[in-house]
């Protein structure tokens, strides 16, 4: 699990990310799970892109480089769909609906990593 905190909003966007760093953990992500509670996510590395094809529920995304920096945000992307591709980005932030507004999250934005010691 991972913490993540947007630095330049002074927000936590969850403190209950789980890490998608193999393939398998990829392939699978959010795939049979009902919903997303507050505070928990998915940090797909590496990731470009997302679908959402066989989810129930929709989800909120954002798209980090290296340096994680914000690329780009997509709010409730509903089941069934596919993001278009950010070839710069390192990963891809999959959380629930509501997180980017209340973190008031954006493209340009700097985000902090806290992995476990």
């Amino acid at each position: 699990m991972v913490r993540v905190y947007n630095t330049t909003k002074h927000s936590c966007l969850g403190e209950q990310i789980r890490m998608a760093d193999s393939s398998l953990r990829r392939l699978v992500g959010l795939l049979g799970k009902r919903s997303l509670a507050p505070g928990c996510g998915l940090f797909i590395v590496p990731s470009q892109a997302i679908h959402t094809v066989g989810m129930a529920f929709p989800i909120d995304v954002i798209f980090v480089d290296k340096k994680y920096n914000v690329l780009g945000v997509r709010e409730a992307v509903p089941p069934f769909r596919i993001t278009r591709v950010f070839w710069k980005a390192l990963g891809v932030l999959e959380l629930p609906v509501g997180t980017i507004k209340d973190s008031c999250t954006e493209v340009g934005d700097q985000l902090k990593v806290d992995f476990p010691d």
